[in-house]
């Protein structure tokens, strides 16, 4: 997961980018950038960190220009590194380009190896780099002929939004696996990963890029392509469970209104014999509102998240129990003391955090804590575009219920059905691939082994 956004036509375009990158800080915390356009040469900065550490008043001076795009980087291929950290910028035959990417790539050891036996030299680990190799050897005359003729020999994931002195090109692989939305802000036309990033700058919501749609933004205004052979389409269903801000649109649905029908869903098919229900935070809680409206629970937040935790700390050398747990959640003990709880949670993948939590609210003095899932158990890595740990980490794909029931130290445990969960979200085709193995783009093998840790 990372997310991007692009601006072409505002005054002030790395500064609505730098807005519009933290509003989706939540997509991508490893590191970040802005590429700018003046219409004569593009402007670079990024870093590793957070988007508000990263750009000073001094930094977005120094991105002149009309146009810009950034991205904030969750790294599934590379590590979190400097030269990792994208927009990717080149100079070519052809004059300047930028990208940024959402997504993976299935093929990207194929392709990346063929290129190196042609002479290729990459300067980063990152599967985006193969796609501007690819566009920089194509010879057709135009840069959307480019961009779709490389396009065509990658695999996977991808959307994308590129910028070069004069144009911005935006495009969705042809399954529509990540969201990618137009905006319109005072004659600027804006991509973005999700609506939220256009609300914190008061744009206008166009519409979503359909799968397979490339949109290319020039001084003429906007022209769109459909280039690519008609797929059957599945978008992410995952997006809707954790992955989206609760306040954005996308994939036609709302995402706080489809968690709250999981929560209902969830509570139709697993209730509890319970005092109250309490979310696990942040992304919990409309699924527990959901579920505690569904069966007339009351509803409390008996576990306080800090949102002041970083991706690095200190850990006392006297060992304290559940410490990197504790640091993110703290459990409300009057509240909880001698109730019987149902605790809802969005999804559950090795198993070892929700194990703490279950510990931690027992010991705040819970009687009873029914832990309640609002999705499926996954069972599969994602290889498009989510940092999931290997098949064999997955604590569902080697366990029963109530084997991982045991394993938590919960009272009881109930998973969302994939037929509560499509019920849910409603009409449509998704990839769930995470849950029921069903992969909509073949995969190389070797990337099983490939996968890194989600949720450290």
């Amino acid at each position: 997961m990372c997310g991007i956004f692009g601006i072409f036509g505002h005054p002030e375009a790395a500064n609505m980018t730098y807005l519009g990158l933290y509003a989706l800080q939540h997509r991508g915390q490893e590191g970040a950038g802005i590429v700018s356009s003046d219409g004569r040469n593009l402007y670079s900065h990024k870093d590793t960190g957070l988007v508000a550490d990263i750009f000073t008043a001094d930094v977005i001076e120094r991105l002149p220009g009309f146009a810009a795009i950034g991205h904030v980087r969750y790294s599934t291929t590379g590590e979190s590194l400097i030269q990792n950290v994208q927009p990717i910028m080149v100079n070519y035959a052809r004059g300047g380009m930028a990208v940024a990417h959402n997504g993976n790539l299935v093929n990207a050891a194929t392709v990346r190896e063929r290129l190196e036996r042609r002479g290729s030299i990459f300067q980063s680990d990152t599967d985006t780099e193969i796609i501007v190799h690819l566009i920089a050897r194509s010879r057709a005359s135009s840069l959307v002929d480019r961009i779709v003729e490389a396009l065509r020999e990658v695999r996977g994931a991808f959307s994308l939004v590129f910028l070069t002195e004069t144009r911005m090109v935006g495009v969705r692989d042809p399954y529509g696996f990540r969201p990618l939305i137009l905006g319109y802000l005072k004659g600027a036309h804006i991509l973005a990963s999700e609506t939220c990033a256009l609300d914190l700058i008061g744009a206008e919501f166009v519409r979503e890029l359909e799968p397979g749609e490339l949109v290319l933004i020039d001084r003429e205004g906007i022209r769109s392509f459909k280039p690519f052979e008609e797929v059957p389409h599945t978008p992410c269903i995952f997006e809707f469970i954790y992955f989206a801000r609760p306040d954005s649109f996308i994939f036609g649905r709302n995402v706080y209104e489809v968690r709250k029908d999981l929560g209902r869903s969830l509570a139709e098919e697993h209730p509890a014999d319970a005092d109250m229900v309490i979310p696990v935070p942040d992304s919990g809680v409309p699924a527990a509102i959901g579920y505690s409206q569904t069966l007339g629970l009351s509803y409390e937040m008996g576990l306080i998240r800090s949102h002041y935790v970083g991706r690095t700390f200190i850990e006392p050398k006297q060992s304290i129990r559940h410490f990197g747990v504790k640091l993110k959640l703290n459990p409300v003990k009057d509240l909880l003391k001698g109730k019987r709880i149902v605790v809802v949670d969005d999804s559950i993948v090795r198993g070892t955090t929700s194990r703490k939590i279950v510990s931690m609210l027992k010991r705040g003095g819970a009687r009873e804590v029914h832990m309640r899932i609002a999705s499926p158990p996954t069972c599969y890595p994602c290889f498009y575009g989510i940092d999931t740990p290997t098949r064999c980490e997955l604590i569902a794909s080697s366990h029963s219920i109530d084997e991982i029931a045991r394993y938590l130290g919960t009272d009881s445990l109930g998973y969302l059905s994939i037929e509560g969960l499509m019920d849910a979200v409603g009409e449509g085709t998704y990839c769930k691939a995470c849950f029921d193995g069903s992969y909509p783009v073949p995969f190389e093998r070797s990337q099983e082994g490939d996968q890194m840790a989600l949720f450290r």
